[in-house]
């Protein structure tokens, strides 16, 4: 899972952490998981009541892909 640490800003764009995220076995991305549930939870445990889901008026809320830009 480590290459190291690198320095490079080239490195940090999305698409980069996107190589990088899918270079990454299963195991290897359910841990990754794993670990930032548990930092985002230690940070801010009420996260896990969770809260209901209100809409905002004005939003595009897309719930699936139409048929002709299916995968």
């Amino acid at each position: 899972m480590g290459r190291g640490i690198s320095h490079d800003r080239d490195e940090e764009s999305p698409e980069a952490k996107g190589r990088w995220f899918r270079s990454l076995t299963l195991q290897e991305r359910m841990a990754f998981l794993c670990e930032v549930t548990e930092l985002a939870l230690t940070n801010d445990p009420t996260l896990a009541r969770g809260q209901p889901v209100r809409e905002i008026p004005g939003r595009v809320r897309v719930l699936e892909l139409p048929a002709d830009r299916r995968p």
